[in-house]
């Protein structure tokens, strides 16, 4: 894997993870949970996007704690 993007929104309160080209979605499927898969025109999925970020971590005028991983 590549590169990988992770953006969060506050206004929306959403966060794109993205592992592919934002720029080649054309398509969402939502999986339940309030998470939806973007994929591209091959149905392969390039990114996530998770909803309702801060109710769900239970963060609300906190900073968001993120750890990154590289195995």
């Amino acid at each position: 894997m590549g590169r990988v993007v992770v953006y969060y929104h506050k206004d929306s309160d959403t966060m794109d993870i993205w592992f592919g080209n934002p720029e080649d979605e054309v398509v969402c499927e939502e999986a339940g949970e309030g998470i939806i898969f973007k994929k591209d025109k091959d149905g392969k999925t390039i990114g996530i996007e998770k909803l309702y970020v801060s109710k769900t971590v239970g963060i609300t005028d906190k900073p968001m704690p993120v750890e990154v991983v590289v195995a």
